[in-house]
């Protein structure tokens, strides 16, 4: 009772019986967590929510397991479809995991202790494509920060930056503070990027995606930037692409793309009839300064190429199968991509995944090989197409990096040393 005469957040009736305890012990922690949260937020009020994406699956330590459990012991259940980021283990290929045993057993407890409370076992960090899509202007509640700045900015859902253990907190309430970009002042466009003189040519090439991701987060931070350039044709993975960078690199969670993304179909409604704050010209010289700082390695020998982060899309897969048929891996680069387990059945349905195996590459659902222990080299240089992956490589598993374009990465793998088409950043 001392609680709720402390608080200046307005609740609904339902919120109060959650506190209350009415909903029993796991949604009356959930509640309280959440009602604390948006006070530190500065919400005024709880809204109504249509999904989550809940991040907290994915193992950090001991503490992250004893907290889901606890919500298992007080029953909870969420109450919104609730899909599941990437956890910590292959559960369609446990030998994959190269960590401690330790580990292994608590990564698998807190998996199930979240598919316990309801949630869809998706274990994937892109959601929108395993089925899961929320409509334009639907309220969520999503984790993980790509999923965030494509749910935002692509599918035109709103959500804020939800973190470890307030996701299952919105799952198991099914709400969440009325603040930030669930608003729709919040979400004007801040920052316009014009390209300027950047080639048609490379406007169409998968490659400048993560670059220019990258370079928008880089100067962002945590603004809305609006990007003046694209072509109306620019694809999903292109944009999840340019997103996953974007949140990388800066605290990017909205980006508006004009004549592209759904709040952007003018430049005036990005901003929503204001003036940018500021306005950056982004040059093809800019471009190519930004894709050499996503490299800490210079070209030369390297012992892995990773793919798929994001997780890989059946569009990216089938530019990938003629690639491998002309330029199979060496024998001593792992070839790993990383994928959802319904692109995987696809795969198998195809039988792609037999002809990819047998090509020397490593399927990997359920997890990332930049958040795990699956990279077999301890050691040496990964090349990678992700914008993403090329950010938390050298700090999260010790390699050195070189990005390069799909094409680039798989003839290099074929290789056992950078390739380059010289050509690709041209003028």
């Amino acid at each position: 009772m001392l609680y709720l005469a402390l608080m200046t957040l307005e609740l609904s009736p339902r919120d109060e019986a959650m506190l209350a305890g009415e909903r029993g012990r796991a949604a009356q922690m959930a509640m309280r967590i959440l009602a604390t949260m948006a006070e530190v937020y500065g919400a005024e009020r709880l809204l109504d929510i249509e999904s989550v994406h809940v991040d907290g699956c994915l193992y950090h330590g001991e503490s992250g397991v004893e907290f889901a459990e606890r919500l298992v012991e007080g029953k909870a259940k969420v109450v919104v479809p609730t899909t599941l980021n990437v956890g910590a283990l292959d559960l369609l290929h446990p030998e994959y995991f190269r960590g401690s045993e330790q580990v292994r057993a608590l990564a698998g407890r807190m998996m199930r202790a979240y598919e316990a409370m309801g949630c869809r076992p998706t274990w994937t960090c892109a959601p929108y494509q395993a089925l899961h899509r929320p409509a334009f202007g639907t309220q969520i509640a999503w984790a993980e920060s790509n999923a965030i700045v494509f749910a935002n900015s692509v599918l035109g859902a709103r959500t804020n930056r939800y973190g470890d253990f307030i996701d299952i907190c919105a799952a198991i309430t099914g709400r969440a503070p009325a603040v930030g970009l669930h608003l729709a002042g919040p979400r004007r466009g801040q920052l316009l990027f014009r390209l300027v003189g950047v080639p048609a040519r490379l406007l169409g090439e998968d490659a400048l995606y993560p670059v220019l991701g990258y370079f928008l987060g880089a100067h962002s931070g945590t603004k809305i930037p609006v990007i003046e350039g694209l072509r109306p044709e620019t694809t999903e993975d292109q944009l999840k692409a340019l997103g996953a960078a974007a949140a990388s690199s800066g605290a990017v969670a909205l980006f508006h793309a004009v004549g592209v993304t759904p709040e952007a179909l003018t430049l005036e409604a990005a901003l929503q009839g204001r003036p940018p704050e500021a306005t950056i010209d982004v040059t093809l010289d800019e471009l190519r300064a930004m894709r050499d700082r996503l490299s800490t390695a210079a070209d030369g020998p390297i012992d892995v190429v990773a793919l798929g982060s994001p997780h890989f899309s059946p569009v990216e897969f089938a530019r990938l199968m003629p690639l491998l048929r002309q330029h199979r891996p060496h024998p001593a680069v792992e070839f790993i991509v990383c994928t959802n387990r319904l692109v995987y059945a696809g795969l198998q349905k195809r039988g792609w995944l037999a002809e990819l195996e047998a090509a020397g590459a490593q399927i990997v659902v359920d997890t990332c090989v930049v958040v795990t222990p699956i990279v077999r080299a301890g050691r040496g240089v990964l090349m990678t197409n992700s914008g993403k992956f090329a950010h938390y490589t050298p700090g999260n598993i010790g390699l050195q990096v070189v990005y390069g374009s799909l094409e680039e990465c798989v003839r290099s793998a074929a290789l056992g040393r950078v390739w380059r088409n010289e050509s690709l950043w041209e003028g």
